[in-house]
């Protein structure tokens, strides 16, 4: 008898689940079928409605470009101490028609870490990327990437740093105890 009554009440539990999913969907579709015939359902691409679409002025490919053009692309500051932190300037002039506005410039590696103007640069105008690189830990030639991104064509812009690094502080166990 308890069987029975278990099985009756799982099939009527599993039956009204089934036409309350059914009345939901149903309710959704006559919601969205009205809203589209009175035209108030929101677009998907409505940027007012919507903040992860571009307006479409910002996506206008005819729209003048910033154009970001460097003095240099490339610094090599020779040989260097592996105690010294070195550091150099990257200067750069928007040469295109519309502000240039830098996203981000990271490096290829945590020892050299780039610094950019945060504010628009206007057509005509100069900037200046400040790059400080850390050889402590290093021995060699070394050669970093600093990559901009910017609202440029094209979008991203690279950057390298080069040195040798000499006179490196001995580390103990290397070659015997170490005496400085």
């Amino acid at each position: 008898m308890k069987k029975q009554f278990v099985i009756a009440l799982l099939l009527a539990g599993g039956l009204w689940t089934t036409s309350c999913e059914k009345k939901a969907t149903t309710e959704e579709a006559t919601a969205t079928e009205q809203n589209a015939s009175e035209g108030t359902a929101p677009a998907a691409n409505d940027p007012a409605t919507n903040p992860n679409v571009a307006s479409q002025e910002a996506v206008d490919p005819n729209a003048p470009k910033p154009v970001m053009t460097f003095k240099e692309t490339e610094h090599d500051f020779g040989n260097i101490k592996a105690d010294k932190k070195v550091q150099h300037t990257f200067t750069f002039t928007n040469t295109g028609q519309a502000p240039l506005v830098i996203e981000s410039a990271s490096a290829t590696c945590g020892c050299t870490v780039p610094q950019w103007p945060k504010e628009p640069i206007a057509p005509g105008k100069t900037g200046e990327i400040t790059v400080e690189f850390d050889p402590a830990g290093k021995t060699g030639q070394q050669s970093k990437q600093i990559t901009i991104t910017a609202n440029t064509d094209p979008q991203i812009n690279q950057l390298v740093i080069k040195t040798n690094i000499t006179g490196t502080v001995p580390q103990a166990g290397a070659e015997g105890p170490v005496r400085l």
